[in-house]
C-alpha cells in the first residue's frame, strides 16, 4: 500500500503521524518504508521517518534533496543555486517502488508548496498518482484549510480516502470540540491522533487502512 501523505500546513504533524503509521504497519507485517522526498532545515524529520522504516534505507535514499534553509523548498534551492527536479524524483520514487510494496511518501509543508517556479507539492504528487491523506492540525482555522486542501486534491483527479485529525495540544477550546463534527460531513476521518500517543492500536489502524482499501478498491 503506498501513500502520499501530506498537510494542511506546516508543522501539522506530518512527520508524526508518518512515523507512528510506518511503525504500526510494520508491527502487523507490512515492509512499509517511509519516506522524505523533500527536506528543508535540519534533517531530523528524516531520521525520524528512517528509525520507524528499522534504518532500511540510508538517509540520502529515503531523503534524495535536502535542503539546508528552513523554508519552502523552491526558496531554499534558490538560496543555494540549486534546481529541483521532479522527473528525478519520480524515478527515485519509481526505484524503491519496484523494490518496496508498502511507501509512505511524506510531502513538504501544505499541500501547494512551492518545489519550481511552475510545480508545487501537489504537482509531484500528481505525478506519483497516489492516493493522498492529508494530516490535519486539530486548531482553529483547520475546516477551511481542510476543505481548501480537499478540493485541490479532488481537482487533480487524485484519491483521498480521508484525513488524520491531529490534535496537537491538550487544551481544549471551542474550536478542537467542534472541528471534527464538521470536518466529518465533509471527508472520512481515517485516524485520530493524541497529543503525546506513542502507538496505534490495531484497530485504529484497521479502520485507517479499511478506509484506503474502501476508497481504492484492488482492480478486477
Amino acid at each position: 500500500m503506498n501513500l502520499f501523505i501530506t498537510g494542511t500546513d506546516t508543522n501539522a504533524g506530518k512527520t508524526f503521524v508518518t512515523a507512528l503509521l510506518t511503525r504500526a504497519l510494520r508491527a502487523r507485517g507490512f515492509e512499509t518504508i517511509a519516506l522524505k522526498p523533500l527536506c528543508s532545515g535540519e534533517r531530523s524529520d528524516v531520521e525520524i521517518l528512517q528509525a520507524a522504516s528499522d534504518h532500511h534505507l540510508s538517509l540520502d535514499e529515503t531523503n534524495p534533496v535536502w535542503l539546508r534553509e528552513p523554508a519552502a523548498p523552491l526558496v531554499a534551492a534558490n538560496l543555494e543555486n540549486r534546481s529541483i527536479s521532479l522527473d528525478s524524483l519520480v524515478d527515485w520514487f519509481r526505484h524503491l517502488s519496484s523494490k518496496h510494496p508498502s511507501l509512505l511518501v511524506e510531502g513538504a509543508g501544505g499541500w501547494l508548496v512551492p518545489i519550481t517556479p511552475k510545480a508545487t507539492i501537489a504537482d509531484f504528487a500528481a505525478r506519483l498518482a497516489l492516493p493522498v491523506v492529508p494530516v490535519v492540525a486539530n486548531r482553529l482555522g483547520c475546516i477551511n484549510h481542510t476543505l481548501l486542501t480537499l478540493e485541490s486534491i479532488r481537482a487533480r483527479g487524485l484519491q483521498c480516502p480521508g484525513i488524520v485529525l491531529n490534535t496537537l495540544s491538550t487544551t481544549e477550546d471551542i474550536a478542537t470540540r467542534t472541528n471534527r463534527e464538521i470536518l466529518v460531513q465533509h471527508t472520512p476521518i481515517l485516524l485520530e491522533i493524541h497529543p503525546s500517543q506513542t502507538d496505534i492500536p490495531p484497530t485504529h489502524l484497521a479502520h485507517f487502512l479499511h478506509g484506503c482499501i474502501r476508497a481504492n478498491p484492488a482492480p478486477k
